[in-house]
């Protein structure tokens, strides 16, 4: 197949345009998390919290499972739930700091890959639009994207928790082509894991370019992956011979 080049590139952000390590499991991190709920006179066991947290975001899910096939919660909600099941009433902003000192006591990195800045740079240059489309928490992804240098770049950022629906629903791509006009045959989906990148692009009828990063999906074998293009060496820069 030859290449062609697009008008629209949109990205993926974890494991395409930022390289991150988290872990939401650890001891550490729930030690912390009952720490900061008891200083709002929340009191749990590190044990307790952790348990609460993920039955909470269990049940979150089922109730917008009966409206999406693949739903996304906001995690404000968790977090708000597990002051009221304490007795406990905070407004939003605090469920929102909660959430962001979560995601900084769980995250061991962030940071942009290599050739990130000079690739969406480039393509500016040309005249092209980006757009990123994640699956991600807006309350502290969003301050992500910002902290990284990344969000002035861009013409345009759908998070799916601001959606209730994620990669691969079709719906999720929708949104994002309605709410920005864009084209399909105009229109090129860059990710690194092929069920929710690649595998919705293809769902929704618009080519793709597979990414094989260091946190892409460990049983993904590129060989099979059934995007348009695929480059086994994860490198963004690839993009830019689609231009």
């Amino acid at each position: 197949m030859g290449k062609k080049t697009y008008k629209n590139y949109i990205f993926d952000l974890y494991g395409t345009l930022l390289d991150i390590n988290t872990n939401e499991w650890s001891g550490y991190l729930w030690k912390k998390m009952q720490e900061f709920y008891g200083f709002h006179g929340a009191v749990y066991t590190p044990v307790e919290l952790k348990k609460a947290y993920f039955r909470i975001c269990r049940e979150e899910e089922e109730k917008l499972a009966k409206k999406y096939e693949y739903p996304e919660i906001q995690l404000e909600n968790v977090f708000k739930k597990l002051f009221e099941e304490k007795g406990v009433k905070v407004d939003k902003k605090t469920c929102v700091i909660t959430g962001q000192f979560f995601r900084i006591i769980s995250t061991k990195f962030i940071k942009l890959y290599d050739d990130t800045l000079d690739t969406i740079m480039t393509l500016k240059e040309k005249g092209k639009k980006v757009y990123i489309l994640s699956n991600a928490q807006q309350i502290f992804t969003e301050s992500e994207i910002r902290y990284t240098g990344l969000y002035e770049l861009f013409d345009g950022i759908i998070l799916s928790s601001d959606e209730s629906c994620r990669k691969p629903d079709t719906r999720f791509f929708g949104i994002l082509f309605d709410r920005y006009g864009l084209e399909k045959s105009e229109s090129v989906m860059i990710g690194n894991d092929e069920n929710t990148d690649i595998g919705g692009a293809k769902a929704f009828g618009i080519d793709s370019i597979y990414l094989h990063t260091d946190i892409s999906p460990g049983d993904t074998d590129p060989d099979k992956v059934t995007a348009t293009y695929v480059f086994k060496d994860g490198k963004l820069s690839n993009v830019l011979k689609f231009v």
